[in-house]
């Protein structure tokens, strides 16, 4: 069985707004190679020695989205969206399309993957690596998939040292728009007690849960589908979302309903210019800022009321 692979090529200050288009096309089998911080990363991937040359010659001014579509649909209508929705956004781009088997499809991105440590203890690696923990490390098994998250985009990363600090026994956990689960898996790990995730996509919940199960922490997680925390009862000592600007900006004034009256919520996705809004709708609504973390031209933040 053949898949219509397409590859967007944009520069990678604009991969934000190209990444959200190109899950408009196609909100799954899609993966991003993006080499702007590979020297960044290198200190952090824990089996250093397997980045291979060729990654580090590879360009580092641009990014290329990879798409597949099932046999069936047609690429001339995603390449025909993608270039109209990328000329209204004033992205330079360039476009191509190919034929993949699905047997290429399911392992030509493991070579992109490594074990990588992402804060002073957590370190995430795929389930095909052998990894071999130092002491006080905390392994994460996480494998790309059809939900956002696996602790290499700096958004993640940023969450996951801030949960370093804050998830601990006793600890109560939401993750609003949870997508792979990674930070409510995180949390657990890390010694919470229990973590509810929720999120708009059905997909992202079923894999959160897989997610979940695999790292032995099924039965402490919890996944629904539903709107930001529409259908979510009781209260959280750490709030989590990991999500953009925008639908944080919608969440703060209910943070109050889920939140403890000394929890903690952590938010991350902020691109650096959308920072200042976050910040005053968070004091607006009576928190102050406890931490921040930054990184890639992306903010995280954790703040308390009062």
């Amino acid at each position: 069985m053949q898949y219509s692979e397409v590859k967007l090529k944009v520069p990678v200050e604009r991969i934000e707004i190209a990444e959200a288009v190109a899950n408009m096309v196609v909100p799954y089998g899609i993966y991003i190679e993006d080499y702007s911080d590979i020297e960044e990363l290198a200190p952090q991937i824990a089996h250093v020695d397997l980045i291979e040359q060729e990654l580090l010659e590879r360009d580092r001014t641009h990014a290329v989205i990879h798409l597949y579509i099932s046999p069936g649909e047609s690429p001339l209508e995603a390449v025909s969206y993608l270039r109209e929705r990328l000329e209204a956004e004033g992205v330079p781009f360039s476009v191509e399309t190919d034929k993949v088997d699905e047997e290429d499809w399911a392992t030509a991105w493991k070579k992109y993957y490594f074990p990588t440590r992402v804060g002073e203890r957590l370190v995430v690696c795929p389930s095909w690596e052998d990894y071999a923990p130092a002491p006080g490390e905390v392994v994460l098994t996480m494998d790309p998939g059809m939900a956002f998250g696996t602790g290499t985009h700096d958004t993640t990363r940023l969450c996951m040292q801030l949960l370093e600090k804050y998830a601990a026994p006793g600890v109560k956990l939401l993750d609003v728009g949870t997508g792979s689960g990674i930070l409510a898996v995180a949390a657990l790990l890390l010694g919470a007690d229990s973590a509810v995730g929720v999120d708009i996509d059905e997909v992202a919940v079923r894999v959160a849960k897989e997610n979940a199960a695999a790292n032995g922490v099924g039965d402490r997680a919890a996944f629904l589908a539903g709107d930001l925390a529409d259908r979510v009862d009781g209260r959280f000592a750490v709030v989590t979302a990991n999500i953009v600007a925008d639908i944080i900006l919608r969440l703060i004034p209910d943070l109050g309903r889920f939140l403890e009256p000394d929890g903690v919520f952590i938010a991350s996705g902020i691109i650096d210019t959308r920072e200042a809004d976050v910040v005053s709708a968070l004091e607006g609504a009576g928190y102050r800022l406890a931490d921040r973390r930054e990184s890639g031209g992306w903010v995280a933040l954790a703040a308390v009321r009062g």
